[in-house]
């Protein structure tokens, strides 16, 4: 597929967020500031490569696109103004020592909290102008064609269910809990027992996990393409070498990824941790998995690969080797021996 230039102000913003990222590790490495039970700098890493590698990817996807390509300018341009207006909040309020997200304490921290919201509104209609270029968008193979354009969609889902977060938590509706609106997690307070790595709850559910893999759809399923593309070209004499068979695998693998991203959801709105999930949750689960099984082996169903047919068992001793030359019909032949004979 034919890449241009890749978009400009994307390309700086991820540039940018490697900045960012190697600053917050210093302040990992020298400022033992500790806010809402994690180190104060670890949140604007995790940003800084999370939105870098959303960024980058983008970047790549515009650079393919024929059709709408100034509307698609513009929507990179808007991704990456708003992404970089959050992260530039986020590092004001480390230096401050404040809470970035869900800080209603001050008038100020709570205009900080308002300007960070509308940052993530336009992003979120920027992302859905590009998912919808990605769907008007043919390429020449068709499984990264899907891929690139459910892995927009799920992506804009996956933005989409972080609004979820800014919903006040039934204590701060009842004013049990004041000078914060919203909250990661469900069931428990922000700031407990957590998983390692990640910062996500480990005792209740964590509206962050379901929007971290939606969002990062965009980076999955266009790999998964490339992957079996690349796997095709090392084994042509596999199944996988038909277009059709990795066009359904990739459908199937959005799908299932689709249904990943909804079982997280509902896990966290139960307030149940992702690493103590109910029987009820493993049902789902189990569900989910047999559901993509089937369909995996049902789309490697499909006659060879066009053009190839399987390789015969005969015998090569019951074959008549046949030396090249004119192609003749058996009446033909007969009388050319015929004529030898005479």
């Amino acid at each position: 597929m034919p890449v241009r230039e890749l978009h400009g102000p994307l390309k700086y913003f991820v540039v940018a967020m490697a900045v960012v990222g190697v600053v917050s590790t210093v302040g990992l490495a020298v400022d033992d500031r500790v806010l809402v039970g994690m180190p104060i700098w670890e949140k604007p890493l995790k940003f800084a490569l999370s939105l870098g590698v959303y960024a980058a990817t983008l970047a790549w996807m515009l650079s393919i696109l024929d059709r709408g390509r100034r509307i698609s300018w513009w929507a990179g341009t808007v991704i990456a103004a708003a992404s970089s207006v959050e992260v530039a909040l986020i590092v004001v309020q480390v230096v401050r020592g404040k809470r970035s997200h869900f800080n209603d304490e001050t008038a100020f921290d709570a205009a900080l909290y308002a300007v960070m919201g509308v940052t993530v509104a336009v992003l979120w209609l920027a992302g859905v102008v590009v998912a919808v270029l990605m769907f008007r968008q043919p390429l020449p193979d068709r499984a990264t064609t899907w891929a690139i354009r459910f892995g927009s969609g799920i992506g804009v889902v996956g933005l989409a269910l972080g609004f979820l977060m800014s919903q006040p938590t039934p204590e701060q509706l009842s004013g049990h809990v004041v000078g914060t609106v919203g909250a990661h997690s469900v069931g428990v307070p922000d700031g407990g027992p957590h998983l390692p790595l990640t910062g996500w709850a480990a005792t209740g559910g964590d509206l962050r996990i379901a929007h971290f893999t939606g969002m990062h759809a965009l980076q999955v399923l266009p790999l998964l393409a490339l992957a079996l593309t690349a796997a095709a070209g090392r084994h042509p004499d596999t199944r996988l070498a038909d277009p059709a068979v990795r066009t359904r695998l990739v459908i199937v693998a959005s799908a299932g990824y689709l249904g990943l991203v909804t079982l997280v959801t509902w896990q966290a709105l139960r307030g149940q941790a992702l690493v103590d999930p109910d029987p009820l949750t493993l049902t789902a689960a189990s569900t989910l998995a047999l559901a993509w099984l089937t369909g995996t082996l049902l789309a490697l169903r499909l006659p060879p690969p066009h053009g190839k047919t399987p390789r015969s068992h005969t015998h090569p001793r019951d074959t008549e080797h046949v030396p090249a030359g004119p192609t003749t019909r058996p009446g033909e032949r007969a009388s050319h021996l015929h004529d030898r004979v005479s």
